[in-house]
């Protein structure tokens, strides 16, 4: 389709390519460019100029002494002047003989003499839109020398009627025609009979409310007789689907190759039925017409019924965008055997049934983007043997389970989300785009490169952050572009997960790992990228590189909006094309031979030189790099061994102390015997004596029966001199020193009395013995009635606080004093027994006081 305003363009560009110096009002080598610049004449020009352009000007009038004699002037634009009318005199262009291209459009009102046009014999371009003129202008001989004219707009005027003059009989190359926005009534045969020698390529009737009063087709007959065109434009009329049909039977069997019928009225919409949808019958008219193209675009359908498309057999290209479209009925599309492209994008589409797309043998490509399609039923596309693109770009899919033999996958923007049932079967797909779906788990990557057919694959702005894999990617994948930007690799990399994604991708050429917060790159990621040449890491967090970071074969690089402080130029020397502008420099003298590099480089630097400025210090933020004096740095170079020195120093000694903590507390048991060991050398220590103080025992050991094994193992073994000559306390335990058949309580009330320390191990089974509770009791008595502290309380197991507190004995003894808790790490045993022995010798008098804060040693 021709736009409106592109033989104006077709003229700007060509001044463009001329030159770029040209200055407003004045000429340049063979272009004259007067725009905007006030004139009420037409200024003079050089005889050399080809082009002369005067748009928005305040011109009012144009005559035959308007130009002097130009016989190069090709070009000339008269558009948009600024007071109206403008009229155009008698013989105004007589002096122009070889001018091809004439712009008076956008003149809001022109006034123009029945021979204004003479002479202009070479003119095949003429653009006369939105000038008020009426039907006149085709009526009438005012285009009467106009014989090599190809294109003439004249849209957007006052022509009610399309009668045109028996002149155009000699426009043999005339062959597009645009009428757009004119209130044409109607045309009825007979009425365009002059134009029967052109041979339009493209005719426009588009917005001008054509037939929208009632009409006798029996009277009108076929509008369209007696004349040759390819590409008709009838959109824009608002046409229901009866005065449709009405239309297509009137013009029935004329040949067309593209029909443009968009922004029409068919169809009930969505909640009305009011206005029907078109039928079988709608396009009836149009059987043996030819059409290969069809445009029904921006309507009000809602359902596609069986076989409407019957009649167009011939059509390759079928436009039903932006309609409402929900239902489509079983056969919509049958008769359409040499269908190659369907679009349905932006209408209401909710599911696809195994028949929705029956009778398309032929179709190439289907575009469905911006629907509402959350389920794919029994795979529609199966029966589609020349099917190779599907567009489901924008809808509500979930889970996909089959698309086969297509190439082109298009399923950004739905909803799939990462499962373990999600399988996509890409036979023969070279592109997959899944933009801006929910999958979280970058072992999908390596699901989908099972396919080596698969060269192009998008997806970013999804939410990959974990990776769990089941396979490696396959060795023989033709992966040529991975865009993987906008998702949360940062999560993945920091845990060390799937570090091998691009071990296998040999053809990998463009990788965009934009927007996901990566503060480093791992260390040889990118290493067996050998054909890498396109490499965006934009948007992201990174401060520094290693040295062999990037391969030497990458030519294009982006790393714009990072947190660079100091970057080292050697890391760009291969590259042809670098963008490094919004990051943080640190501009000191660090920072210098960065600088030295970006002034004398040959890399191509992206994006202006004014944005790779400093971030600090504050004097010099916001300031560019490239107005940075570098050469008072030298100075400075004699700090630098000794901030190397610093450096290391530290580095040294915090790896030193990093190190001392983490072997201290994992093997912190063998710290604790190396360090009794080493004090017992070093200080000579001997161990103390027992001041027995005429007791017999030095501690008296009270636990229940039932925790003997556990007793003897852990605690008998460790402290009791009668069981090892190593250990030193006499200690008194039931199973071994109180006598049989002698009343159990006197044997316990002598063993306290006896030693210096009862230890009481509280477990859940002391808990319940009767006879370890009667011994805590006694113990305790002695802090009343000796003042003496000689109760030691050691708890082991999954007891709490509030399970100790519940029983009256203990919960007065956590009043007043603190207890042991048996260590949980075997490896604290050691200090443990070494705080029990200390216990053990320590003779604590006390006096008679309130009772004191709890305090609970728990070793751990």
């Amino acid at each position: 389709m021709f736009c409106h305003y592109m033989i104006f363009l077709i003229g700007t560009v060509l001044v463009c390519r001329e030159t770029l110096a040209i200055r407003s009002c004045s000429v340049e080598e063979t272009i004259a460019y007067y725009d905007f610049c006030n004139l009420t004449w037409v200024p003079p020009v050089p005889e050399h100029v080809e082009i002369l352009s005067l748009n928005f000007n305040f011109i009012q009038r144009v005559n035959a002494t308007s130009f002097p004699l130009r016989e190069k002037l090709k070009f000339l634009y008269l558009g948009t002047q600024k007071r109206f009318p403008l009229t155009i005199g008698k013989d105004a262009f007589r002096n122009l003989p070889n001018l091809k291209e004439l712009d008076l459009g956008d003149n809001k009102m022109m006034l123009l003499d029945p021979d204004a046009f003479v002479g202009l014999s070479r003119v095949n371009t003429l653009l006369l839109y939105q000038n008020n003129l009426d039907g006149s202008i085709l009526e009438e001989d005012y285009l009467r020398d106009l014989i090599s004219l190809k294109y003439l707009d004249l849209k957007y005027n006052r022509i009610t009627r399309v009668r045109p003059h028996s002149v155009f009989y000699n426009m043999k190359f005339l062959n597009s025609l645009d009428l757009e926005l004119n209130p044409i009534t109607s045309i009825c045969e007979g009425d365009l009979n002059n134009f029967r020698i052109a041979r339009f390529k493209w005719f426009s009737l588009r917005s001008t409310k054509i037939y929208n009063s009632i009409v006798d087709w029996a009277t009108c007959g076929n509008p369209l007789k007696n004349v040759s065109i390819e590409t008709l434009n009838i959109g824009g009329n608002g046409w229901s689907a009866t005065l449709t049909g009405q239309f297509c039977a009137a013009i029935r069997g004329f040949p067309l190759l593209s029909l443009n019928m968009s922004y029409h009225g068919m169809g009930a919409s969505f909640g009305f039925n009011n206005l029907p949808d078109p039928d079988i019958n709608t396009f009836a008219g149009l059987k043996d017409s030819g059409i290969i193209e069809f445009d029904i675009s921006n309507g009000w359908i809602f359902s596609l019924k069986p076989q409407v498309f019957r009649y167009l057999h011939d059509l390759k290209l079928l436009n039903l965008n932006n309609n409402k479209i929900n239902k489509i009925g079983k056969g919509a599309f049958l008769g359409l055997q040499n269908l190659q492209y369907l679009f349905l994008s932006n209408n209401l589409i909710g599911e696809l049934f195994k028949d929705t797309f029956e009778g398309l043998p032929n179709v190439i490509q289907i575009d469905l983007k911006h629907n509402h399609i959350g389920v794919i039923d029994r795979d529609p596309f199966k029966s589609l043997p020349k099917l190779q693109q599907v567009d489901l770009t924008d809808n509500a899919l979930k889970v996909i389970d089959s698309l086969p033999n297509l190439i082109n996958v298009l399923l950004g923007d739905n909803r799939i989300e990462t499962t373990s049932y999600w399988k996509i079967q890409f036979i023969n797909a070279t592109l997959l785009n899944l933009k801006g779906n929910r999958l979280g788990n970058l072992g999908d990557l390596y699901e989908l490169l099972q396919f080596p057919a698969l060269k192009y694959l998008a997806l970013q702005n999804n939410r990959l952050s974990y990776c769990f894999k089941y396979k490696d990617i396959a060795k023989d994948n033709e992966l040529i572009y991975l865009d993987l930007g906008d998702n949360m690799l940062k999560l993945i990399w920091e845990r060390g997960l799937c570090l091998d994604v691009f071990k296998a991708l040999s053809h990998l050429e463009i990788l965009y790992l934009n927007d996901n917060y990566l503060a480093f790159i791992p260390e040889g990621i990118f290493s067996e990228l050998k054909s890498l040449k396109t490499l965006n890491l934009s948007n992201n967090l990174l401060t520094s590189f290693f040295q062999d970071t990037f391969p030497t074969n990458m030519k294009v690089l982006d790393l714009s909006s990072n947190q660079l402080l100091y970057p080292d130029p050697q890391l760009f020397a291969t590259l042809d094309q670098l963008d490094i502008t919004h990051n943080t420099f640190y501009c000191d003298c660090l920072l210098s031979n960065f600088i030295l590099w970006l002034n004398q480089t040959n890399v191509t630097l992206d994006g202006s030189r004014n944005d790779i400025f400093c971030s600090g210090p504050p004097q010099f933020a916001g300031v560019p790099l490239q107005y940075l004096d570098t050469e008072n740095c030298n100075e400075h170079k004699l700090m630098e061994p000794l901030q190397l020195s610093l450096f290391l120093f530290t580095c040294v000694s915090i790896t030193v102390f990093l190190v001392a903590v983490v072997v201290f507390t994992r093997f912190r048991g063998v710290c604790f015997l190396w360090y009794k060991t080493l004090t017992q050398f070093l200080m000579k220590e001997l161990p103390p004596e027992l001041d027995q103080q005429g007791r017999k025992y030095d501690a008296y050991l009270c636990y229940s029966s039932k925790d003997f094994e556990w007793v003897q193992s852990s605690l008998i073994k460790h402290l009791d001199s009668q069981y090892s000559k190593k250990n030193r306390f006499a200690l008194c335990f039931e199973d071994r020193d109180f006598l049989p058949g002698e009343d159990h309580i006197s044997c316990i009330h002598d063993a306290v009395w006896n030693c210096r320390k009862t230890i009481c191990v509280v477990t859940r089974q002391f808990l319940k013995d009767g006879w370890c509770v009667e011994a805590f009791n006694f113990a305790q008595s002695r802090y009343f009635s000796d003042l003496e502290d000689c109760l030691i309380m050691v708890v082991a197991g999954s007891l709490s606080q509030y399970q100790l507190m519940k029983y009256q004995p203990i919960r007065i003894f956590l009043q007043r004093g603190q207890y042991l808790r048996w260590p949980e790490d075997h490896q604290d045993l050691e200090w443990f027994l070494s705080t029990l022995s200390h216990q053990i010798m320590k003779e604590k008098k006390v006096k008679k006081s309130p009772m004191v804060e709890l305090n609970v040693i728990t070793v751990s």
